[in-house]
């Protein structure tokens, strides 16, 4: 069973009850894909408006990136269940470090949607910066319970440093989209 083809019911019945998968690691995916969704909703509403025609090239980039990280974060709901399940430690260390990878790059689209999307849609951007910090987070607190149990002192030690450079970008990118929200809502 894959949960992206499920009821969001469904998903949340079976997370919140007395089975070991889903858990932590593809509620922080899902959250992760409710971020792109509202950055696609974001570009959605901006695209084709006539204020907005000088940035539609880098819109259109940008709505290409945040529908395949969408696309993505979703596969990575599923893909924890199944790494969970699979008693596979390295599996179950690659998804969530995927998903703390992506949800930097995707993070950092945000300011730019901020500054150059359009300004209804500013507070669903903040919002989706935060979605998407926090999936960062919670995907790096699954990254570094596996790196406990795998007992990888050179391992960890160099996923340790990129989750910490990392966590700086991801809180950079939401603090940079937070001011520039700041900036609409004082216009």
């Amino acid at each position: 069973m894959k949960y992206k083809n499920q009821t969001l019911k469904k998903y949340l019945d079976d997370l919140s009850a007395k089975l070991s998968a889903p858990g932590g690691g593809s509620a922080a995916a899902f959250n992760a894909a409710m971020g792109a969704g509202l950055m696609m909703m974001a570009i959605n509403f901006t695209l084709g408006k006539p204020q907005y025609r000088v940035f539609r090239k880098e819109l259109g980039v940008l709505r290409v990136k945040t529908e395949k990280f969408e696309k993505r974060f979703l596969e990575l709901v599923d893909e924890d269940v199944e790494a969970y399940r699979s008693k596979d430690l390295r599996y179950a260390l690659k998804v969530p470090l995927e998903l703390s990878r992506l949800c930097c790059k995707a993070a950092e689209l945000c300011p730019v949607l901020m500054r150059k999307g359009n300004p209804n849609l500013s507070s669903d951007t903040a919002m989706a910066a935060v979605l998407l910090e926090s999936a960062f987070v919670c995907a790096c607190f699954n990254v570094r319970i596996n790196l406990k149990i795998l007992k990888d002192s050179k391992l960890s030690g160099k996923i340790e440093k990129e989750l910490r450079q990392k966590g700086k970008t991801v809180l950079m990118a939401r603090k940079e989209t937070e001011a520039g929200f700041g900036k609409i809502i004082r216009r």
